[in-house]
């Protein structure tokens, strides 16, 4: 791994079809556009029309003659994550790379359409479910296709994960708390369905990464449904002070998608101080999230929850 690893060091992607999950904003963007630019044929999954039209004018004018399209996803709606997948089926012949990309952060108790805690719902049970339904199309990839799930170092704040309240019914709801949990979630997910494909013996890879601490439209959600100016002025001072910008942020899950030296397990995340910000290498996380019998936990549970069940142990 090249120590100063950039944008300019991805491999050709010409013939690979590549799902990038929340590309209207962000590190999604960034991705959609460097793989873009790189010749894959970029699927960007997203849920707001508006911007995601946006979104491909931008990836169109930055990556001219770029082979890139938009199709509809809501991940806090089973419903739309079904309808996604059953377009997949129809549409695709097979999927190269699920970049599982979008996610929310830090906001207020909500609920998604199926009745999930917001945070847990989109970050973790949607894509989780989206997984499972577009595996067909991945396992049909002609070699080395991946799941590259996008955690986050507040897994570390989710020291309570508890599989049978996901959804905050029992617990009284923290907002950041909720996030570190949703974060862990990821990881855990990751490191299981890496042991169920190797005792498979699926040819596909279950891949990780994190972007430290990147100054993306992300982290002004939570504050504006607030309407918080307290909260919007922390974001801004940590913005100034310790982040890195998106283009770099997406580096460690563009690693993740392209380079061939990648193995199935494998967690990216920046090379500068407490991963805040650098460029991609391999990380560790809290050793809970790859214990065996806490994956087994939360995959049951998801697979209750979302009602997508897949890769039985």
């Amino acid at each position: 791994m090249s120590a100063k690893w950039n944008v300019a060091d991805i491999p050709p992607q010409h013939g690979r079809r590549i799902v990038v999950t929340g590309a209207s904003s962000g590190l999604g963007l960034e991705t959609s556009v460097a793989l873009a630019a790189k010749g894959a044929e970029v699927i960007m999954a997203c849920r707001d029309p508006a911007r995601a039209s946006a979104a491909l004018a931008k990836v169109q004018a930055r990556a001219p003659g770029a082979k890139a399209e938009l199709m509809t996803l809501d991940l806090a709606d089973l419903a739309s994550v079904r309808r996604f997948a059953a377009d997949c089926a129809r549409r695709f012949d097979h999927i190269d790379v699920l970049c599982n990309n979008a996610g929310v952060m830090a906001l207020p108790l909500q609920r998604t359409k199926d009745g999930f805690e917001m945070q847990m719902g989109t970050n973790h049970l949607g894509h989780f479910a989206l997984t499972g339904l577009l595996l067909d199309l991945l396992k049909a990839a002609p070699a080395g296709a991946r799941i590259v799930s996008v955690a986050s170092n507040a897994h570390r704040w989710g020291l309570r994960l508890d599989p049978d309240d996901l959804n905050f019914e029992r617990r009284r709801y923290n907002k950041w708390d909720a996030y570190g949990r949703s974060k862990l979630a990821n990881l855990m997910f990751h490191f299981e369905l890496d042991r169920r494909l190797r005792a498979a013996q699926i040819d596909l890879r279950s891949v990780c990464a994190h972007p430290g601490y990147a100054a993306t439209n992300l982290m002004f959600v939570g504050p504006a449904q607030e309407n918080s100016r307290i909260g919007t002025l922390m974001m801004r001072i940590g913005n100034a002070l310790l982040s890195q910008d998106q283009a770099m942020g997406a580096l460690p899950q563009l690693y993740a998608i392209t380079m061939p030296d990648v193995e199935g397990g494998d967690y990216f995340g920046p090379d500068g101080w407490q991963q805040l910000k650098g460029h991609p290498r391999r990380v560790g996380c809290l050793r809970l999230a790859r214990d065996p019998e806490r994956g087994r936990r939360l995959w049951a549970a998801s697979e209750r929850l979302t009602g997508v069940r897949y890769l039985s142990a």
